[in-house]
């Protein structure tokens, strides 16, 4: 079992042993209760089918123990490729997680990777693009954004035969006819999506008062916000506050005063916090503390993706982020050269998809990221590396 797997089972069973004695309905760093009085004094949820879902789904995606389930057998490393990775924006950290997962995978099968930052704009992620085509290289990875978008640019790949691979590209993972992708590499939305919501209704043992974080500019991302509301209106006394549309490019600039409106408008109705992206969480720290909430406090908040090591920090040190449903981001990057050396020795997708899994300061055992243990290993045993 790798450290930090370790590190974090030994915490777990302190923890467990610790909260013998508690009172049933104290918080904790995960699925602890924060019910908040009904008016004849009781504490009942008003969603208790809901809740006890919500509970065990919770309990089985903070399983720490994640063995390697992905593929085991594939062709063996084709040599001398190059390989361009087109980042959405290199500020977007789960892009720039799987960037490095990309670049260190291939410096193991011995190709060469460039990656291009698009810059969180559209004529910025053209003109990546077009760089991109111009190198002439044997696969493009299309890095957080919608391919839709440079529709041009996706054909001129599919007829120069460059297969490209997504990476939240589209909303599902695997391979995409419309656009043409040999796969998208991402877990899955819906379940990335209900596990979040399901992590709030199980916190607040059904009773929060919620604010979720989106970029509508993003389809796959538009997607995940519309999904966690979905789920989140499936317990009668969660009750979503506001929806806020940031882009994630504008998040640095946006994100400070609209959280400092946030906190004035709602006060202590607001106890629990969603964001498609971590990041959010980030930036809305200093307004928070200006407005004197506490770091371990209300507002809990969930990061449903990415998992960057900034999240985990937040969440170890309980900076304002409670929680994140993470990526395994450097997985992620081994697994699209993975696909691509599929893609140069005429095989087909891998098919491959990674389970949903929530970190806590409980259960990270300090860590800084989560992957499955034994890709890297696996990976190189398939390419014969």
């Amino acid at each position: 079992m790798h450290p930090t797997r370790k590190a974090a089972v030994t915490a777990t069973a302190l923890l467990a042993a610790a909260t013998i004695t508690v009172v049933a309905g104290c918080e904790s760093d995960s699925t602890a209760e924060s019910a908040t009085a009904t008016p004849d004094g009781s504490s009942r949820p008003g969603c208790p089918a809901v809740l006890a879902e919500a509970k065990r789904a919770v309990k089985t995606a903070e399983d720490i123990d994640s063995p390697w389930a992905g593929p085991t057998g594939g062709p063996r490393a084709v040599p001398d490729k190059t390989i361009v990775y087109i980042a959405q924006t290199l500020t977007n950290p789960g892009v720039a997680g799987v960037a490095a997962g990309v670049q260190e995978a291939a410096d193991v099968v011995g190709w060469r990777v460039r990656t291009i930052n698009g810059q969180g704009t559209p004529a910025g992620i053209k003109a990546a693009f077009d760089e991109a085509l111009a190198l002439g290289p044997d696969g493009i990875v299309v890095g957080g954004f919608d391919p839709t978008s440079v529709a041009e640019q996706v054909e001129q790949a599919d007829t120069a035969g460059i297969p490209l691979i997504g990476w939240h590209a589209v909303t599902a993972p695997g391979p995409s006819e419309t656009p043409k992708l040999f796969s998208n590499i991402t877990t899955r939305v819906e379940e990335v999506a209900k596990i979040s919501a399901d992590w709030i209704i199980a916190r607040s043992n059904g009773r929060a008062g919620v604010v979720l974080f989106t970029d509508a500019t993003i389809p796959f991302a538009k997607r995940k916000s519309d999904l966690i509301k979905k789920e989140l209106s499936t317990c009668s006394d969660v009750k979503l506050l506001s929806y806020e549309n940031i882009p994630i490019p504008q998040a640095n600039s946006l994100t400070i005063e609209r959280v400092s409106s946030l906190a004035s408008r709602f006060g202590d109705r607001w106890t629990h916090s969603a964001a498609i992206n971590d990041l959010y969480f980030g930036h809305a720290a200093p307004a928070l503390r200006a407005a004197g909430r506490d770091g371990g406090g209300a507002p809990f908040n969930i990061g449903a993706g990415d998992g960057d090591p900034s999240a985990f920090q937040r969440l170890n040190s309980k900076e304002f982020q409670a929680a994140t449903v993470p990526e395994p981001l450097s997985e992620q990057g081994w697994q699209i050269i993975d696909e691509f050396n599929r893609a140069f020795a005429g095989k087909p997708a891998s098919g491959y998809v990674a389970p949903v899994h929530i970190t806590t300061a409980a259960n990270s055992g300090g860590a800084l990221s989560w992957d499955s243990e034994g890709y890297r290993e696996a990976y190189r045993r398939i390419w014969d590396k």
